[in-house]
């Protein structure tokens, strides 16, 4: 089998197992006890919070570990516009469900006014548009540096001085970026991870918020992390999250080159050998292993079905919508009819790059599999 779907989750790397495996066992202390067991394993899990910080480019003290990404997200976008005066927020309309979700509870339940600024065909997000709808009173810009359907990168930095030109603060999700690209000196004042991504085990995530920054906690409690997110703190997950985010940072200009190099040839290869397919997102500033497609008059899931008897799993887009047959709401915003929304298929290359023979042949398959389905 060839697994083509690591933007939905990883499997866990070896290294990582055995770094968390003494907090599974020995060292099974709750880091708020006041005895030597708990010391053992608050030490372990600062130590976490200090390597999560260093590979970011942030202080330990930004660091608050959370159950996951979208945890990640729901804090960010809540805590930051709850802790703040202002009530208007911007996101844009391909955001993963957990930003959108947390914007519709603001504008719901307190009032907040949620601007969604416009990408292009691409779903690339203009300086020129942010600043057409950034107001004086924005608290909050929430945006993906890298979305994780059709893989487009956004220019953070840009977008970051636009942002902070009006005193408002920028949310960066980097759940699909991080390990791919570098974060550090991005200029986002908030990042959000999640571990499962990384080769780190799923229930672990962190969001890094720069300390100056208010932030209103969502989980009360004990006042674990600061007081910023109650709740005993997954030890063994943080410790994971760290060893997989320094392992993915040692190789990342390496790795992303050489799976970044597969890709194109595959997405080359694929788009030479089945007339129906159209990529999408951009084309050059793009996750080094997203390839995505539709494929005009063909059913997605259909071809879905078609390449897992072939032995390669794929999906059509996020694992978080799983279950909805609705149009993808990314392809919709960039401008794509719903009816061709529905025949998408996303790959996505995890961190071991393919024999360089591979893109040849699996768009050889991709390409059987569509005349399966298409009857052509």
């Amino acid at each position: 089998m060839l697994y083509l779907d690591h933007a939905a989750t990883s499997p866990v790397r070896p290294e990582v197992l055995e770094a968390m495996r003494p907090f599974l066992t020995g060292v099974f202390g709750n880091p708020s006890s006041h005895h030597t067991v708990g010391e053992a394993a608050a030490s372990a899990l600062e130590d976490a919070r200090a390597r999560v910080a260093r590979a970011l480019g942030m202080r330990a003290g930004d660091v608050i570990f959370t159950a996951g990404g979208t945890e990640a997200n729901n804090l960010a976008v809540k805590g930051i516009v709850l802790a703040s005066r202002r009530r208007h927020l911007v996101v844009s309309p391909i955001e993963h469900e957990s930003i959108l979700e947390s914007a519709g509870y603001l504008e719901r339940f307190h009032g907040a006014e949620v601007t969604a600024v416009p990408v292009d065909a691409h779903g690339r997000i203009t300086s020129d548009a942010l600043a057409d709808v950034i107001r004086e009173d924005t608290a909050l810009v929430s945006l993906g540096h890298a979305n994780n359907e059709i893989g487009t990168v956004q220019d953070v930095a840009a977008l970051a001085a636009v942002t902070h030109a009006t005193g408002a603060v920028l949310h960066a999700d980097a759940v699909q970026s991080a390990g791919w690209l570098p974060l550090a000196g991005l200029g986002a004042d908030a990042l959000s991870l999640a571990g499962h991504k990384l080769g780190a085990p799923k229930g672990i995530g962190a969001l890094a918020v720069r300390g100056r920054i208010p932030l209103e906690p969502l989980l009360h409690g004990g006042g674990q992390e600061r007081r910023r997110r109650s709740g005993t703190e997954n030890v063994a997950g943080a410790v994971a999250l760290a060893t997989a985010l320094e392992l993915a940072e040692a190789e990342r200009e390496a790795v992303s080159a050489a799976v970044g190099d597969r890709t194109r040839a595959f997405v080359e290869a694929v788009l030479a050998t089945v007339p129906q397919a159209s990529l999408t997102g951009a084309a050059d500033a793009r996750l080094p292993g997203t390839a995505s497609f539709t494929f005009a008059a063909v059913s997605g899931e259909a071809v879905l079905l078609e390449l897992e008897r072939r032995g390669v799993v794929s999906s059509s887009g996020s694992a978080c919508a799983a279950g909805s047959d609705e149009p993808s709401h990314v392809l919709l915003a960039c401008g794509i009819a719903p009816e061709v929304a529905q025949t998408s298929v996303r790959f996505t290359f995890g961190r071991t790059p393919l024999p360089a023979e591979a893109p040849a042949q699996l768009a050889a398959l991709v390409a059987d599999a569509v005349r399966a389905v298409s009857g052509s």
